[in-house]
Order: C-alpha cells, then sequence, then structure tokens
C-alpha cells in the first residue's frame, strides 16, 4: 500500500498565507483593545483608591500648611518695629527695665536696686563700680531685646557696685573611722561677694 501524502500545515495549503495573516491582524488586535481595557481599569480603580482613601497623618501632615511671609513685607515690618523702639528708647517711655546677665559663671535677672551674692572672689575692692558687660536680654513693658547670644555694648549699659565682701557660714565635715581611733574635722567656708545693681541704661541705636 502506497503511504499517505503528509497533511498540510496551517498555512501552507491554497490560501494559507492570507488566512495566517488575517489570523495575525486578529491576534494584534486583541491584544491592543485587551491592553486598553487594563490601562482604562486601572486608572479607574486608581481614582476609586485615592477618593476612599482616609486623610491620615501619613498622607497628609496633621498641622495646617505654612505660608512663609513676603521677604519685602518682612523687612518692612522689620523696619517700622525697630524705629518705634528707637522713638521709644530715645523718649525714655519706656518703663522699669529689667536684664539678664552672665556674672561669675552664672546667669543672673536683675533690675534696678537688686541685691546679688556670689560665691567668688572679685578683684574689685569694696565701694568700686563695675561694669557687666555679658548682657544676655534686656526688657521693657513694651518691647524685649534679646541678644544672639549677647547685646552690644553700645546698645546696652548695666552697673553694679561692690559693697560687701564676706565669707559664708562655716559648713564642718567630720571624718570619723570607728574603732580605730580616727577622726578629722574641717571646717569649710567660702568667700562672697555682694553686689548692688545701680543702673540699666538702653540706647537708641537699634539697626
Amino acid at each position: 500500500m502506497a503511504p499517505r501524502p503528509p497533511l498540510p500545515l496551517p498555512g501552507q495549503g491554497p490560501g494559507g498565507s492570507e488566512m495566517a495573516a488575517a489570523a495575525a491582524a486578529r491576534r494584534r488586535a486583541a491584544a491592543f483593545l485587551f491592553s486598553s481595557a487594563v490601562r482604562h481599569q486601572s486608572s479607574q480603580s486608581t481614582a476609586v483608591q485615592e477618593g476612599l482613601v482616609a486623610k491620615t497623618s501619613l498622607t497628609s501632615p496633621p498641622w495646617p500648611e505654612v505660608k512663609l511671609p513676603d521677604p519685602a513685607e518682612e523687612a518692612k515690618y522689620h523696619a517700622e518695629v525697630v524705629q518705634k523702639v528707637n522713638n521709644m528708647i530715645a523718649a525714655g517711655q519706656y518703663g522699669r527695665l529689667f536684664a539678664v546677665v552672665h556674672f561669675a559663671s552664672k546667669q543672673w535677672k536683675i533690675t534696678s536696686e537688686d541685691l546679688i551674692m556670689m560665691d567668688n572672689v572679685l578683684e574689685a575692692e569694696c565701694g568700686d563700680r563695675i561694669r557687666m558687660e555679658k548682657v544676655l536680654l534686656v526688657g521693657a513693658d513694651d518691647f524685649t531685646l534679646i541678644g544672639r547670644p549677647l547685646l552690644g555694648k553700645e546698645l546696652v549699659r548695666v552697673e553694679a557696685t561692690v559693697i560687701e565682701k564676706t565669707e559664708s557660714w562655716p559648713k564642718i565635715n567630720v571624718r570619723f573611722w570607728r574603732r580605730h581611733n580616727y577622726q578629722k574635722k574641717k571646717i569649710i567656708t567660702n568667700p562672697q561677694t555682694v553686689l548692688r545693681i545701680n543702673t540699666i541704661e538702653i540706647f537708641p541705636c537699634l539697626s
């Protein structure tokens, strides 16, 4: 018996090339429609998800949005405030002044006629008038001048007088070793200096 001839493969028979081209065109059209449908569905799902997401501290900060001031307006406002404070200082319409000074490794909040006592030795003698140059802050009824970190010497002047140089109350330190007949006593006194704040003056030279 003679063998049967092999069956023609798809696209090898009469008109097979046209059928293959049509099938490829259908496949490309189907792939394009599928990709466009997927993109449309993903965009719709994203819009729906954005509408359904709750507003929390992770999606947006809990504090209100801060708008920075205009530099030109800020400079104009600064100039107006400085001019107003200078006029008040020049006219003496600021009331009683207070200051924060750094003296003898400490910060002191002082005003006129205050007494301060420091546990330190001061080279000045009793009756000497000294100037406190490290002024951190000066305040009045309507304004406060804050140094960064200190106020200029041409802007503020704080003077004090040494009124007393003495020693602190004696402190007794006793060391005792029982059953060894050992006992040691030491009396400790620290030098002290008392100052009286005379004046706190400010001058209209703000800039």
